[in-house]
């Protein structure tokens, strides 16, 4: 199993803990168009955001160890809605997962994009219950500049994101410790950017226990 060197930090309760939370029911609560269709703010929840393709859906069934929990489509801009998922069990409150468009598509209709695009930031920019958005980026490209300007909005807007790596099975470990040290330097320029990297592989399961035991803790600080 290919593993970047900053997955270390965990201890055995917080993996047990992590574990725990996803192992409960997981269910699919609301997919919402526009911000007036959100489902009232209760739990914490967790946002997955990343460009088209970058495997958000994948990610979020190999966490709650669901097949199709989240929908997974080879064509991309395919999920054009907020999509919450809710779950939770270890002493945590209900926490939801919130599965976000996917941005930088061009090849759907301008309005389209504009319309999910723009939902997007406002969900980003107005939702008091979100904890921390995960933004995935697929380890065989690193950032892009679309990844940038969401970094950008997110800084602006005092939302703490994460980076998170996907498909990092495509790479040999050597490559990818070198993408994740890369990925660091430049999210200690971010003010909003938590420094650890997470690599992960939905194929492989690779990662996807750290990254169960970091949503842990961070619900638990915010307890």
């Amino acid at each position: 199993m290919k593993r970047a060197a900053d997955l270390s930090g965990f201890s055995a309760a917080e993996i047990e803990a992590g574990r725990r939370l996803f192992a409960g029911d997981w269910q699919f609560v609301a997919a919402a168009p526009a911000l007036t269709a959100l489902p009232p703010m209760a739990g914490p929840e967790i946002a997955f955001a990343g460009r088209s393709n970058v495997g958000k859906s994948s990610l979020i069934n190999a966490l709650t160890g669901r097949r199709a929990l989240a929908r997974t489509a080879a064509t991309p801009g395919r999920t054009q809605e907020l999509i919450f998922f809710a779950g939770g069990e270890g002493g945590h409150d209900r926490v939801a997962l919130v599965d976000m468009p996917g941005y930088g598509y061009a090849a759907a209709p301008r309005a389209k994009v504009a319309a999910w695009t723009a939902l997007i930031y406002d969900y980003l920019r107005g939702r008091a219950t979100l904890a921390r958005v995960y933004l995935l980026i697929d380890a065989r490209r690193g950032l892009m500049p679309a990844d940038d300007e969401i970094m950008a909005t997110l800084d602006q807007a005092a939302v703490s994101y994460q980076v998170v790596l996907t498909k990092s099975d495509a790479l040999a470990a050597a490559a990818l410790e070198e993408r994740s040290a890369s990925l660091r330097q430049q999210l200690a320029k971010r003010p909003a950017a938590y420094p650890m990297v997470l690599a992960t592989s939905a194929e492989t399961a690779a990662g996807i226990t750290e990254l169960r035991a970091a949503i842990h803790r961070l619900l638990r600080e915010r307890r």
